[in-house]
């Protein structure tokens, strides 16, 4: 049985079947319509077709070789331009400059002091004993100087240093107005 040949070579070798071959009237068709063309273009009867700028629609712009607003922008370009029309530029940079935290203030003082709020150029930082509260207030100068360099001048003019939260003694709805609180009644 002899092997079949390779779809490749078997249709460069075999001949075109009746269905190849083109349709005789269709192309005679071709022809004359081809020959019709060249006579009408050799007396100037064919001109050629001139190609007329759109009008400009109630002043949009069209598309140029130069860039505009409405090709792709960067991400952070448009982001840019986002927060300053919507005056948000301070406000990002204090957020930036509170997840940097650690870096800026250092590591120690960072696990015990943490920002919290930022509001009218004053910084709010609580802290996590009341020794820490002292020695962040004997470094709110050095503090605000550093913020003013990484955020700019003006930005941070106080920072306001908080203790812990101290626990309520409140416990109930009768309480006394003036009471010092629990003590020690136990001998």
């Amino acid at each position: 049985m002899p092997e079949p040949p390779d779809s490749a070579e078997s249709d460069l070798e075999s001949d075109p079947g009746p269905e190849a071959e083109h349709d005789k009237q269709g192309l005679d068709l071709a022809k004359s319509l081809a020959g019709r063309l060249k006579q009408q273009a050799a007396k100037g009867g064919i001109k050629p077709v001139k190609r007329r700028r759109r009008p400009r629609i109630d002043g949009a712009q069209i598309s140029s070789a130069r860039p505009d607003d409405r090709d792709p922008q960067k991400l952070t370009n448009t982001l840019g331009r986002l927060m300053r029309d919507q005056g948000w530029e301070v406000d990002v940079a204090v957020h930036g400059v509170m997840a940097r935290w650690p870096t800026i203030v250092g590591r120690e003082m960072a696990e015990h002091c943490k920002p919290e709020s930022y509001e009218d150029t004053v910084l709010t930082v609580r802290t996590s004993s009341t020794a820490w509260a002292t020695q962040l207030k004997l470094l709110a100068p050095d503090l605000v100087r550093r913020l003013n360099t990484e955020l700019g001048d003006g930005t941070v003019t106080r920072v306001n240093v908080q203790g812990p939260h101290t626990p309520s003694w409140r416990k109930g709805p009768r309480t006394i107005r003036g009471g010092r609180g629990p003590r020690d009644t136990y001998g």
